[in-house]
């Protein structure tokens, strides 16, 4: 992970964020996702605020673990497509341009420090990226877990490439081809959800887990899981994956489920 170099990763806590905030404390660096107004959905911006605070944790080795949550009852609603169609709007952020490609599907794998996502809201789409790249997912019983895209013309491409090294590959092409919502329960016994508590009890389940993190070495847990990122990694993957995505968009049912979806209407398919 060497997207920054570690000068500009110093001094993260006076750079300004837009779309995440950033917090160290007790060996642990807490990210929230701070778009609530738009459902926490993904910017372009934001993927680059999360690697440059990723790659501090990286880097950093008195950063032991990292949770990443969300302002609001929605955790992440996907990806802003208006924002990765160009349309960013205007924002104030200090986090300077990477190096190279940012893919968010690579992101979480090169941190080599347990992440564990706490979700308190429902997720949908490309807000699976934060579950399956993350060592440990708590979570409660009543939030929701939709993958709509096909209802919108388009697949989520890496999404599945992320789901099908934690959940049977049948269940994932399922989910993707079908885009209904899958129950916290169903999503806990297929291994995507690592600790299904009560909507009163998440922070307490992550608490305790970090405790029981901060018992064992750092730098073996490190070193273990840069380990696992090596044995498991797929070279260009995300890469090839996104280009189909941009294709997929770019089709007659693409632009038609897109335009039906900010519509609010029912989308009339092609095939082409």
């Amino acid at each position: 992970m060497d997207h920054y170099s570690k000068e500009q990763l110093q001094n993260i806590h006076s750079e300004t964020f837009a779309f995440i905030t950033c917090l160290e404390k007790d060996h642990v660096l807490t990210l929230t996702l701070n778009r609530e107004e738009k459902k926490n959905a993904i910017h372009p911006h934001m993927i680059n605020e999360l690697a440059f605070a990723l790659n501090y944790a990286h880097i950093e080795n008195s950063i032991w673990a990292v949770v990443i949550q969300a302002k609001g009852n929605v955790f992440c609603a996907g990806a802003d497509l208006k924002a990765f169609m160009g349309m960013t709007g205007e924002f104030n952020s200090s986090i300077p341009a990477p190096k190279n490609q940012l893919l968010i599907g690579e992101l979480f794998s090169s941190v080599h420090k347990p992440v564990i996502a706490k979700v308190n809201g429902d997720v949908y789409a490309g807000g699976f990226f934060f579950l399956a790249g993350s060592t440990y997912v708590v979570a409660h019983k009543e939030i929701k877990l939709g993958l709509p895209e096909v209802k919108k013309g388009i697949f989520p491409f890496q999404v599945m490439a992320t789901l099908i090294n934690i959940m049977p590959a049948r269940k994932v092409i399922d989910w993707c081809i079908r885009g209904y919502n899958l129950p916290a329960q169903e999503a806990y016994e297929l291994g995507l959800i690592t600790n299904l508590t009560t909507k009163e009890k998440v922070d307490e389940t992550v608490n305790s887990l970090i405790e029981d993190l901060k018992e064992n070495s750092p730098s073996a847990i490190r070193f273990g899981l840069e380990a696992y990122e090596k044995i498991t990694k797929k070279q260009g993957q995300h890469e090839y994956l996104m280009q189909m995505l941009q294709k997929t968009i770019m089709t007659k049912d693409g632009q038609e489920g897109i335009s039906a979806f900010k519509e609010k209407r029912k989308p009339i398919w092609t095939g082409e």
